[in-house]
C-alpha cells in the first residue's frame, strides 16, 4: 500500500498530495512501526482504524481540543494498546522502554540520536 492509499484508508491522517506528514520524527517512527506490524498481520485497518478512533474519542472527552497537533500521540496510544491487546508486550514492559528512552534523551546532546544502553534501564 502506498503512502497516499494509506492516507486515504485512515481517517485524520495528516498528509499533502504525497501522502502522511510529519511535524517531529518519532511521528514518522511510530507511523513506520503501524506499517511494519501491519505488514505482520498484527492487526487489519479496519481494526486499526477502530482502536485509533477510541482513542482520539477518549482524548476529546478528556478535553483534548482535537487541533491536529495531538494526532500521533493518539496513533502511538493506539500503537501501544494494540501491541498490549495482542500479547507482544504487555503494559509493564511498555512503561519500561518509555522510562528507559525517556532517560537516554535526558542524557543525550540535542541534536545526537538518542541510543538506548542497559543502565537507560535502571
Amino acid at each position: 500500500m502506498s503512502r497516499r492509499e494509506i492516507a486515504k484508508v485512515i481517517p485524520g491522517l495528516p498528509h499533502d498530495a504525497e501522502g502522511p506528514v510529519f511535524r517531529e520524527p518519532w511521528e514518522a517512527q511510530a507511523f513506520a512501526m503501524a506499517l511494519a506490524l501491519h505488514g505482520r498481520g498484527l492487526f487489519t485497518w479496519p481494526e486499526w482504524a477502530a482502536t485509533l478512533a477510541a482513542e482520539i474519542r477518549n482524548a476529546q472527552e478528556a478535553g483534548d481540543p482535537d487541533t491536529g497537533e495531538t494526532y500521533y500521540r493518539h496513533w502511538l496510544n493506539a500503537l501501544e494498546r494494540l501491541v498490549a491487546e495482542k500479547g507482544v508486550a504487555d503494559a509493564k514492559t511498555l512503561a519500561r522502554y518509555y522510562d528507559a528512552w525517556d532517560h537516554a534523551a535526558d542524557r543525550t546532546p540535542h541534536g545526537a540520536p538518542i541510543e538506548l544502553r542497559p543502565d537507560d534501564f535502571k
